[in-house]
Formats: C-alpha cells, structure tokens, sequence
C-alpha cells in the first residue's frame, strides 16, 4: 500500500484506515484483525508503526489486546457530539452487512456560472466520486464536492479512508448537517456504476456539512439502490 511521509505520520496513516476497516464492517465486531505481522507486511512498515497504530486504536476503544489471542474489534460505531442518531453504514454493520468502497477519482473541475456549486465554491472546486459495495453488490454512488481553500491532495490513495477523518486532520471541525431526498434519474456514468438500467429512478440523498463558522464544507450527493437495501434512519431517545 502507498503510504507517504507528506500526508502526515506513517502511524496515523496505518490507523486511520484500519479504523476505517473498524467503522466500515470490513473487520467485523468481535473478530481479529490481522496479525502484526500481517500488517507490516501488507503496510510495508516497521513493527513499531503497526504497534503504535494498534495502541492508539486501543485507547480509543475500537480494538482489544488479548495476550496469546489476538486483537479483537470490540467497538465499531463512531459517536457523533451532535446527536445520538446511528448513521446508515452504522445500522448496516450492526446486522452484519459488509461495507467497501471504490474510490473512482479526485480531481478539481470548472463550475458553470448560474450553479448551485459555483454560488457556493466559486470557478473550481474539488470533486471525490466513489463507490459503496454492500455485500459486493454496488449500492450506493457519492459524489462529494468540497472548496478548492481546502488544498487537498489529487491521489487517490489519500481518500481510501474516511474523508471526514480527512478533513479533520486539517483541523475541519463540523457544527452541523443537513439532509434533503429525491427520486431521480441518475445520468449514465452512475447506472453504469451501479449496474442498472437508464430508466431506473433511485433515491437520491443531498447532505450540507457546515463548519463552526457556518461555511459550507462539504456538499455531497448519494444515489441509492435501494433494491438491494433500503434508506434506514434510526434515532434513540
């Protein structure tokens, strides 16, 4: 795996997308993750880095360290300070569904005038498209468009885990979110991702994430098919 010393500590690096892995239900709740020995081999990194990376997942209380037995998941839900709803790749994990992502590309595109992208980031902003497998079955396309301030990196790479841990290490802190649905015919590029036909309306999910001084960060758009699972939102009180 490409890790580089410029997008930060090759720890944290390591971390951040064994987190991930934690989060997303690749590693499964109260399974072992690969040996250390694994890890440095597939991370081609020193036993150090994979010790620190394990530790702080430990501290966080992602992971457990049992002696002669491995290293356990015992935590995979990610607790929001704004509210105690559960997201959807949450309610997922938890009945045993297995999330991954493709990640299709990065790159900074031209707005046209008259656009909602261009009144909100202006001539250019930068665009991140992936992919979301449930199961192995494609499931959901996000197309997710942030402001060219933010300076972030065009390797596909950097994007392998989550793009909120992302921005968070740009010290991006978010104060709130805002969620709008539609049906909608998806253009050809998101069929084809999604393997269905022209003609087939999904669910389309518009999510507004706001920083603390009340900028739009990030603005992001998710087709959902909904056949292979539906839009579940699960608030406890």
């Amino acid at each position: 795996m490409n890790l580089s010393r410029k997008k930060g500590p090759i720890y944290l690096q390591v971390k951040n997308i064994i987190k991930d892995r934690v989060l997303s239900g690749e590693y499964q709740l109260e399974m072992n993750i690969p040996t250390h020995e694994q890890l440095e081999k597939e991370f081609s990194v020193s036993k150090i880095t994979i010790r620190n990376a394990i530790e702080d997942l430990v501290g966080e209380g992602y992971l457990e360290k049992r002696s002669g037995k491995g290293t356990k998941v015992i935590n995979n839900k990610i607790i929001s300070k704004l509210s105690k709803g559960k997201n959807f790749s949450e309610l997922l994990v938890e009945k045993g569904y297995r999330i991954k992502k493709k990640y299709a590309n990065i790159s900074i595109i031209h707005n046209q005038p008259d656009t909602f992208l261009y009144q909100q980031f202006g001539d250019t902003c930068y665009h991140v498209s992936r992919i979301y497998f449930l199961n192995d079955d494609p499931y959901i396309y996000f197309s997710h468009y942030l402001p060219n301030w933010l300076k972030l990196p065009l390797e596909k790479d950097a994007y392998k885990g989550s793009l909120y841990h992302l921005l968070n290490e740009q010290n991006i802190s978010f104060a709130r979110f805002t969620d709008e649905f539609d049906i909608e015919l998806p253009d050809e590029i998101i069929c084809k991702s999604l393997s269905i036909s022209k003609d087939q309306n999904l669910l389309k999910r518009m999510r507004y994430a706001y920083d603390e001084d009340d900028r739009l960060v990030e603005y992001s758009e998710a087709f959902y098919q909904t056949k292979v699972h539906k839009y579940v939102v699960k608030f406890e009180v």
